[in-house]
């Protein structure tokens, strides 16, 4: 029974100390490192301490996903299981979800970023405006359904900016909302309104009457042009 019982105690250990030490090699920590694309605007960040598996992801700056075998990892922030794998149409490395189901085949799921490539608010985030409106133009053109990005989300980030002062970043900010939805009275109001504090009135009538163009019932910018024409 005492032996029965000790060989019981080895094999927990073992197991524990296995799934509880993630090291990898040297070849596989320069080939991974990096940031993957969770989704179009959105990244995981991984990286290595001591040669263990770290990741980065929504807020949590530790992630430690557990070792399964050799480049399999379980990572319970996202309930899946995950392995590194470079996709032969692209020659990238991609986080792949391990199916749950056997016998399905292997999607490249979350493919690792090049050297300098951002996502949009990233680029919004470093005031690179004209970066920033690119790759959202290519965001909405993919993202049908205004899953990560919409006119009030990026409306709602340039009022803040207005309420911390940061005039000019709310004008860059609005002209980028300008152009991605050029059928909404609503962000030409806004433009309107951050020109307006920023001190040039001449563009916020501009704006105030691209916004009556669209929406003749616009009150706010209906008072405000009759007002300048007076």
């Amino acid at each position: 029974m005492k032996l029965k019982y000790s060989i019981f105690i080895l094999i927990i250990s073992f197991f524990t100390i296995s799934c509880s030490n993630n090291t990898v090699d040297e070849a596989f920590i320069n080939q991974t490192t990096g940031r993957y694309l969770f989704n179009p605007d959105e990244i995981v960040e991984v990286y290595y301490a001591d040669k263990n598996l770290q990741m980065k992801w929504r807020g949590a700056e530790k992630i430690s996903p557990m070792v399964l075998g050799e480049n399999k990892f379980y990572v319970k922030e996202m309930n899946e299981k995950i392995q590194f794998l470079k996709n032969p149409s692209d020659n990238k490395f991609y986080i792949c979800l391990v199916p749950k189901e056997k016998g399905k085949s292997i999607e490249y799921n979350y493919r690792k970023l090049g050297e300098g490539e951002e996502i949009p608010s990233v680029y919004l985030k470093n005031k690179q405006y004209d970066k920033a409106l690119e790759s959202y133009k290519s965001l909405v053109k993919t993202d049908t359904a205004q899953t990560y990005i919409d006119e009030y989300k990026l409306n709602r980030l340039g009022y803040q900016k207005l309420r911390d002062k940061d005039y000019q970043e709310a004008v860059e900010i609005f002209k980028i909302n300008a152009a991605l939805y050029p059928e909404s009275d609503n962000v030409f109001d806004s433009l309107a309104e951050g020109y307006y504090k920023n001190g040039d009135t001449i563009n916020a009538v501009k704006n105030y009457k691209k916004a009556l163009a669209i929406d003749s019932g616009n009150r706010r910018a209906k008072r405000f042009v009759e007002k300048y024409d007076k």
